[in-house]
């Protein structure tokens, strides 16, 4: 007997949302944008073991905790954190507010355009750009501010907005992990408010599940309405040893599954690794000057001052058992973008 092609559509259709008459549900591939090897397996295998009840390394619901860096680990960094550039562009406009800092250094320089002084300004010289670009502006203002910012500012080398280069198997590993009952935090070392301002639309998590750099707020009442200052002065330093502290102080458990890509991660990886139950440690080895960057300077991989992920950091993590990602290897594609 012929059958009309119609109702072989319709009999897909039904077993593609039933489960009955032997037809099997069909399941869309949760991590399409991971290779097959032992990083997609790791957490495939790390989600049926945390999720399944009868498992010795089951995970209870309310402790569902997964952690993740993001300069490097969810976006773009090199060749500089996106949120110094920020705080570059702003100094027109500290400089505007306080005149005084126009004779003062690092804002001289900045002021003078010279690339070639720039390029020589030290990690203290970028960490005070950075203060003052927060400084001055209620929380609600800077995030207007931040959100302005993104929307025009391009990627020197790609010519993107920032928020397009986000990788696409990270974003995939996070929705993976909520379909599971994971609650998915972004502790980074960059400024805990100027990652608030675009994490829940760019990543899906919400800004009470930022945990980042903090400088110092001030309430004021300013025209009668109570209002969060910030000031130009460092609370809490997110980064390194500061990420379990920092992870401990706002979220208040220790996490299941940790993912990072440089040395500032590896106190994070240690306290997500160390404890019970099942457990999943993951860092990012920048691999592929291609599609992205190649810099480590693990794995003979060129140095870098930013996103540093040092050799020694790489012998650590095959010895504790914790998943290197190759960028190059482990992903079919980097960005959402590509095809």
């Amino acid at each position: 007997m012929i059958r009309h092609p119609l109702h072989r559509l319709r009999v897909l259709f039904l077993c593609a949302v039933l489960l009955a008459g032997g037809c099997a549900t069909l399941q869309p591939d949760p991590l399409p944008s991971w290779s097959e090897g032992p990083a997609r397996q790791a957490i495939v295998d790390f989600v049926r073991q945390a999720t399944d009840s009868a498992s010795a390394r089951f995970v209870p619901a309310d402790r569902r905790i997964a952690t993740f860096d993001q300069d490097g680990t969810l976006w773009v960094e090199q060749p500089m954190y996106a949120q110094v550039m920020f705080a570059l562009d702003r100094v027109r406009d500290v400089v505007r507010a306080q005149p005084a800092l126009a004779g003062e250094e690092p804002f001289k320089t900045v002021l003078s355009g010279d690339r070639a002084a720039m390029a020589k300004l030290t990690e203290r010289d970028l960490f005070r750009i950075v203060a003052a670009s927060e400084g001055g502006v209620s929380t609600d203002e800077f995030q207007e501010i931040v959100k302005r910012w993104l929307a025009t500012a391009k990627h020197p080398r790609f010519q993107r907005p920032y928020t397009d280069l986000v990788y696409a198997p990270m974003l995939e590993a996070m929705k993976y992990l909520r379909a599971n009952g994971y609650r998915t935090y972004i502790v980074t070392g960059g400024g805990q408010q100027f990652v608030r301002a675009f994490a829940e639309e760019v990543y899906g998590i919400p800004p009470e599940q930022v945990v980042g750099t903090m400088f110092k707020l001030n309430y004021e009442k300013r025209d009668g309405k109570p209002t969060l200052m910030q000031a130009p002065e460092i609370f809490f330093v997110d980064d390194k040893g500061g990420k379990p502290v920092g992870i401990n102080m706002v979220i208040g458990r220790r996490p299941q599954a940790a993912f990072g890509n440089s040395d500032g991660d590896q106190q994070m990886l240690e306290w997500a690794a160390g404890g019970a139950g099942a457990h999943l440690a993951m860092i990012v080895l920048h691999d592929d000057a291609a599609r992205e960057y190649a810099y480590g300077p693990a794995a003979g991989q060129p140095d870098s001052k930013v996103g540093t992920f040092t050799q020694a950091l790489h012998d650590e993590a095959k010895k504790s058992g914790w998943i290197v990602i190759s960028m190059q290897r482990d992903w079919k594609r980097v960005f959402a973008f590509e095809r």
